[in-house]
């Protein structure tokens, strides 16, 4: 070979020969320059070839064993997805995880049927895609790929073994190119130019130019051209074995031959100069590539520098560092550099690499903390990196600023990879470091242990947790610790036998959980008496305390242990103290109670109440009102007159006294005359009969009494005056009456809610310095503040922003900060936004709400200033609207806000310009809420830009995108926009989902219209063969009369064909099947089936049918049958819908089956992503499943780590348990409910995390719970803050008919919504949907009263619904169409759709 290079008159004839290549061929390469400029096609081009593969599956022609239609349907639908997985990993980072790998060929095997291009897929994200495993893994992965789908039936051709090979290449894997070439002709595979190119590569990778030169004749011999890629092979060939001479002679040689030396030729010897550290050489190439107006891309330097620390010459990368120009998708590629440097033990160099990365937002998008190298610690702990270097990595990264917090990091690596001795060091360098430790950092390790039931090992963690200081908390022992013991008193021996001495308030906490779970309530008042119990709240041991409770008939012990949590000052520590904590634990007691128990109960909870009266317990009115109104749902209304003596009836009005004691105004005023004239004091008649005055609203004659009997008033009969007064907007005698009462008793307090009409009334009526005043008041005499309070707070400073009144509501939101009556938050700001909107002054708007982000750190209604500014044109205003929110929410945010508010004004070329933005990326969640508005709306054109806007946004889904479109046309049943859509479906290219081809197909059929396209059949589909058949035929008929719905007739006739040994083909047996499934005939259905596996061997159902059996065998109870046939399904190969394994696992759990549950999903493992099955349906049905047992403390031990887990990690699963709210509530299983609410309530308290509080509050509002709700929303005030799920609520609630009377509940509940347009807007689509014209009417009145805008869509729905019910419209009808005003509804939603992303 070396003679050939030498010569140029015998190359010139091979080349001149080798390179006459057809027109079209690639035989120039462009110049560096060019390819600079140009890009590389980078990591995308795998998933491009890809895409074009995908297309495979829905043409027709000749396929080798093609499978029977469902398993085809199932393959594409597995194909697709694995491709999105794909897809999403290259795209986003580069590379994929050997997990995801993994999971996609589990799939793909189980189908049993692997395609081609699901093979060559595969095959190659075994190479360099895959940074974090090792070499000879990443080799062996496609290896046991390539021998495992051979078994199952795929055929391999040409571009299968070059993928092979390129893996090999990219792996470093040694083989024999003369075995592998052997390996092909047995195949009878004819190897084509790529692999010749590879076979050449592989040779030169060893430095067997002899080798390279025979594979290089066997190209000439098949005048095959000589391509860049063989010439730059042979530049590393001959640098392999020293002989850089002939290395840079190829250069000249490829000139000769008429080839320009590419980019790829440069970077081979680039390559062979840094693997013989010649830096100087390294550097004069990248000087010469320069002056010839090119450069190298960063992707190249970085396999400069990956070759230079293999080589050994780590000190040289510096200087080609130096040379980046951080490309755009520098990140991604340099992460994988780095971690394939770690891979192969150069974490040194890796670290140098990840040092030179350019400043980065944290991986978590938060822009308060840097935490650049999460992915570089991650995986060198993986790797199994000692300690010491993992210490200096954390070290570096601190001191450059690039990392908050390393070692907290990499201990949560360590901990969530299981290397428990790891976890352990690092800790203990943490506490050398004098970082802080908490006892959450062991409950991952704890949490293992208790799985193995590991005694020694739970004892092992608590001896390191007392040696590095870290006392466990209540929740350790409780959830973690005790739970792996067999007593207390064990523990406590066992504890000090390895010198673990913990006498902590935790562990006393936890024994007094103990004790309550199981009943013994006199060791629990032993405790709660005894002198060393710290003080720890009640709410700590409720849950445990009314489960003791309840398994106890012991009254007396009830009482004692409630006397002591009243009046032991330790148990009720929390404001406002012990009143309400020991009220509320009644009302949960009593509520954790099913009718039946409270009724048996009954005598026993009635000596509890007397025996508490005579403790002097007292409850709060609004408690009491609770409780009244669950006794009286359990129909023990006699109760009722026992728990009122345990509540101050002065507070209660007279309607909310039990009837046998209630006094009619007459009576009352009879004996307050009777009294008088026998000269006795009359003082709390007197005040009964104001109060009573009061509750009937009748203000004339209690201001009548009032003056009669003025010097026998007292304070509670002022106080109901001056609210009465106050709803009357009677401002004169309500502030008289307030004046009076304080010339009595000058330190006397009204109640909050009497200050705070008084504000109200005041402000209403312009005397805003007596208003300001009384705010004043409330703070002097410590009025009590509530969550309620703030609420009422934002309706008056909201009022008046609606009567435009500035002065006002600037002043006293102010007096309300200052005087710390309550903090700043959104919602309390938005009226001092409102109140400039309503005037149309937005340059004031605008400055109100940077003035609030600089007084307050919030931001309100910046959406509703940015549509306002795009209306009016406003563009200078605009701008800077524009650039405060930049500043304050980051560039891509207001983005998305503008571009959204450019579509809602139908500025399509504005919002054109904005999502055209270089650097935007999608945001589904974003995207899906506008296109979903849009469809609600029904506004294609809006719809349509959108599509058509984002089709080269990075990472946006096409098919998402195109769905959305194509789910409007079909709701508009406009078969002709769906057509077009199609057809540029098809010209994008775009690979559609089976859901997106199933929507197409039915808006095509529904209209009468051909489909054009193959479609996987599905039930009822199942076609008969189109050759003539008679009309006597018993098969025909019986398919037939199962299209009719006549399947009791088909039943028949295919028994009376079992008679006359008249065989169906397997079709026909199926097609009975399920319909007899359809209707119910279980017992019918087997016995076909039974019939058919007679007649015709390996007859089985297809997955429709199985699906359809086992969901009738769950509806009957038959769960045992039903996982049979799951587990038949699944061995031959079918795959089951969804819905069918999802009933069944909710059956499971109803009869708390935990050990089928898990039998399940371990049957489903490898397949429940290709079906959609959630990891939260096995999480919250197991949760079920303890319940379901009464095992409830084991149901919050499994569930609280995955909450608490998942919102620690932001890179885990979300957990929604929402779905086990809905159904232990459906179910009455109140034990459970309250653990959960308690949960909920410590995530709130101790995390800030209004989730799953707020997923609570909404089903007890959508089960008719309120006093629940309001109870709940009381105790967790920040649900009221959480709009975006509140309004999803609403919205949601909207879309049925009959669900009004919600939303209704809702905004009693919390009615400080600041976009009650929107609100208003969802109720009346509600009365529309119910054709409720009354309520719409009224709907539309308060509107007007309350002076909220209706907007151009909402008097259009009222219109249509007035004239549908033959009404005159009160209103001028706006004169275009609904779909025309629809589009203006979103723009006062944007504000929530920022939130959603």
């Amino acid at each position: 070979m070396a003679a050939l290079l030498n010569s140029a008159r015998r190359l010139r004839p091979l080349y001149s020969h080798l390179l006459r290549l057809p027109r079209g061929a690639a035989a120039h390469r462009p110049s560096p320059r060019a390819a600079g400029l140009a890009g590389a096609p980078g990591s995308t081009h795998l998933i491009y070839q890809a895409r074009l593969f995908a297309v495979a599956p829905h043409q027709k022609g000749k396929v080798q064993g093609e499978p029977v239609s469902g398993i085809q349907n199932k393959q594409s639908q597995l194909f697709d997805w694995a491709l999105n997985k794909l897809d999403s990993s290259v795209r986003k980072t580069g590379r994929i995880t050997r997990t995801s790998l993994l999971k996609i060929f589990d799939d793909m095997c189980r189908t049993g049927y692997p395609s081609s291009n699901q093979v060559l897929l595969l095959l190659r994200s075994c190479g360099s895609l895959l940074p974090e495993v090792p070499l000879c893994e990443r080799t062996g992965l496609a290896h046991m790929i390539w021998g495992k789908l051979q078994n199952l039936g795929a055929v391999y051709d040409a571009s299968h073994y070059n993928a092979l090979l390129k893996i090999y290449l990219q792996n470093e894997h040694k083989f024999s190119p003369t075995e592998f070439l052997s390996k092909m002709e047995e195949a009878n595979v004819q190897p084509n130019r790529v692999t010749y190119q590879r076979l050449i590569a592989a040779y030169c990778n060893e430095g067997d130019i002899e080798g390279a030169s025979k594979i290089l004749g066997f190209m000439k011999m098949k005048e095959l051209p000589i391509t860049e890629a063989v010439f730059s092979s042979l530049v590393t060939g001959h640098a392999r074995i020293g002989d850089m001479e002939n290395a840079e002679n190829i250069l000249s040689v490829m000139r000769d031959a008429g080839i320009e030396p590419g980019p790829d030729t440069y970077l081979a010897l680039l390559n062979a100069y840094a693997e013989k550290g010649d830096i100087n050489n390294v550097k004069q190439m990248l000087e010469k590539v320069e002056k010839m107006e090119g450069y190298f891309m960063d992707r190249d330097l970085m396999q400069v520098i990956f070759t230079l620390a293999k080589a050994g010459y780590p000190q040289y990368v510096q200087d080609v560092l130096s040379q980046m120009r951080f490309e755009k998708g520098y990140i991604p590629d340099a992460m994988n550099l780095s971690l394939n440097l770690i891979t192969q033990g150069l974490e040194d160099t890796a670290f140098q690499v990840l040092k030179s990365f350019p400043t980065l937002p944290s991986e978590n998008h938060s822009e308060s903390s840097m935490n650049s190298g999460n992915f570089f610690l991650r995986h060198c702990v993986t790797m199994d990196k000692p300690l010491s270097k993992l210490k200096q990595f954390c070290d570096e990264l601190k001191e450059a600023n690039m990392h908050s917090s390393p070692l907290q990091f990499t201990l949560f690596c360590a901990l969530e990879s299981k290397k428990a001795a790891l976890a352990i060091d690092l800790m203990k360098t943490m506490k050398e470091e004098g970082l802080p430790l908490r006892p959450h950092y062991f409950w991952p390790l704890l949490v293992g242990y208790r799985k193995e039931k590991n005694v020694q090992g739970t004892i092992g963690v608590l001896k390191a947790m007392h040696e590095l200081g870290v006392e466990p908390d209540v929740e350790t022992y409780t959830n973690y610790v005790l739970t792996n013991f067999d007593g207390i008193q064990t523990f406590r021996a066992l504890l000090q036998e390895n010198g673990c001495p913990f006498e902590t308030e935790g562990l006393s906490v936890a024994e007094l959980r103990h004790e309550a779970i199981y009943g013994t309530l006199e060791n629990v008042l032993s405790l709660l008496s005894s002198p060393s119990m710290p003080s720890v709240d009640l709410f700590h041991f409720k849950g445990c305390l009314l489960f003791g409770f309840k398994r106890s008939n012991n009254i007396d012990l009830w009482s004692k242990i409630t006397e002591l949590l009243y009046k032991d000052g330790r148990y009720c520590q929390t404001p406002p103290g012990p009143t309400e904590a020991v009220g509320y634990f009644l009302y949960n007691l009593i509520d954790s109670m099913s009718d039946s128990e409270v009724q048996a109960k009954e005598a026993h909870l009635r000596q509890y109440f007397h025996q508490l009266k005579k403790m002097n317990v007292v409850i709060p009115t609004n408690i009491y009102r609770g409780i009244r109104n669950l006794l009286d749902a359990y129909h023990v209304p006699e109760l009722i007159k026992d728990i009122i003596l345990l509540t101050d009836t002065e507070k209660l009005s007279v309607a909310e006294i039990p009837k046998n004691t209630e006094l009619e105004v007459s009576a009352l005023e009879e004996e307050l005359e009777k009294l008088k004239a026998e000269k006795q004091p009359i003082g709390n008649v007197l005040k009964e009969l104001i109060v009573a005055l009061c509750a009937e609203g009748n203000m004339q004659k209690a201001l009548e009494v009032k003056a009669k009997y003025e010097p026998d008033m007292v304070v509670g009969g002022y106080a109901a005056l001056v609210h009465l007064c106050c709803r009357h907007d009677n401002v004169e005698d309500a502030m008289n009456l307030k004046e009076e009462v304080f010339r009595k008793d000058s330190s006397v307090a009204l109640d909050t809610n009497k200050y705070l009409a008084l504000v109200e009334v005041l402000g209403k009526h312009g005397r805003l310095e007596d208003a300001i005043n009384i705010l004043k008041e409330m703070k002097e005499k410590n009025v009590p503040i509530k969550d309620t309070t703030i609420t009422f707070f934002f309706h008056i400073l909201n009022a008046a922003a609606m009567r435009g009144e500035v002065e006002t509501v600037n002043r006293l939101h102010e007096s309300i900060l200052t005087l710390g009556l309550a903090k700043p938050s959104t919602n309390l700001c938005s009226p001092l936004i409102t109140v400039h909107l309503e005037k149309d002054d937005l340059p004031a708007a605008l400055e109100a709400t940077i003035d609030c982000y600089k007084k307050y750190d919030k931001i309100p209604r910046i959406h509703d200033i940015l549509c306002r500014l795009i209306e009016q044109g406003n563009t200078d205003l605009l701008q800077k609207a524009m650039d405060f929110v930049s500043q304050e929410r980051g560039e891509m945010a207001m983005l998305y806000d503008i571009f959204f508010a450019f579509l809602n004004t139908g500025k399509y070329k504005e919002a054109k310009k904005i999502i055209e933005t270089p650097g935007l990326r999608a945001r589904p969640g974003r995207l899906q809420w506008f296109a979903e508005k849009c469809i609600a709306t029904n506004q294609m054109e809006t719809l349509e830009n959108m599509v058509e806007m984002t089709q080269k946004l990075f990472e946006c889904d096409r098919d998402h995108m195109y769905y959305y479109l194509l789910k409007l046309c079909n709701i508009s049943n406009d078969w002709q926009k769906a057509d077009a859509t199609w057809t540029k479906m098809q010209e994008e290219n775009v690979i559609p989902r089976e859901r997106t081809l199933r929507l197409l197909a039915d808006t095509l059929k529904n209209n009468g219209q051909e489909v054009s396209f193959d479609l996987p059949e599905i039930w009822y589909e199942d076609r008969v063969e189109s050759a003539p058949v008679l009309e006597n035929n018993p098969e025909k008929k019986v398919l037939m009369l199962c299209k009719k719905g006549r399947v009791q007739e088909a039943y028949n006739i295919l028994l009376e064909a079992q008679k006359k040994e008249i065989m169906f083909p397997p079709f026909a047996y199926s097609t009975l099947i399920k319909a007899l499934l359809a209707e119910g005939c279980l017992e019918e259905a087997i016995k076909v089936k039974n019939i058919a596996e007679t007649h015709i061997k390996g007859f089985t159902l297809n997955a429709a049918a199985s699906s359809l059996l086992i969901l009738t065998q769950v509806r009957r109870d038959y769960l045992k049958d039903a996982m049979s046939t799951l587990k038949t399904v699944l061995e031959s190969d079918t795959v089951p819908l969804q819905l069918a394994v999802t009933r069944l696992i909710q059956a499971l759990a109803m009869k708390g089956d935990l050990e089928s549950i898990c039998t399940v999903e371990k049957m489903v493992e490898n397949l429940a992503a290709s079906i959609g099955l959630s990891r939260m349906l096995f999480v919250n049905n197991t949760v079920l499943a303890h319940i379901k047992n009464n095992n409830l403390d084991m149901a919050m031990e499994y569930i609280e780590p995955l909450v608490i887990s998942g919102m620690q990690n932001p890179d885990s699963p979300m957990t929604n348990i929402s779905y086990v709210f809905r159904k232990v509530i459906e179910e009455k299983l109140e034990p459970a409910l309250e653990k959960l609410s308690a949960m909920a309530e410590r995530l709130v308290n101790q995390f800030g995390v209004y989730k799953p509080a707020t997923d609570l509050f909404l089903q007890y509002v959508n089960a008719g719970r309120v006093d629940d709700a309001r109870f709940l929303l009381q105790r967790c005030g920040g649900i009221a803050e959480q709009k975006g799920i509140l309004l999803a609520f609403i919205a949601k609630s909207s879309q049925k008919p009959g669900q009004g009377q919600k939303i209704k509940t809702l905004l009693d509940l919390v009615p400080d919504f600041p976009e009650m347009e929107i609100v208003y807007s969802y109720l009346l689509k509600c009365h529309a949907l119910d054709n409720d014209v009354v309520s719409a009417k009224a709907l539309f009145e308060k509107m007007k009263a309350e002076n909220i805008h209706t907007d151009e869509l909402f008097l259009k729905r009222l219109a249509i619904l007035l004239k549908n019910a033959g009404e005159p419209v009160p209103f001028t009808e706006p004169p275009e169409s609904f779909y025309f005003y629809a589009d203006k509804l979103r723009q006062k939603r944007q504000e929530i759709s920022s939130h959603d992303v």
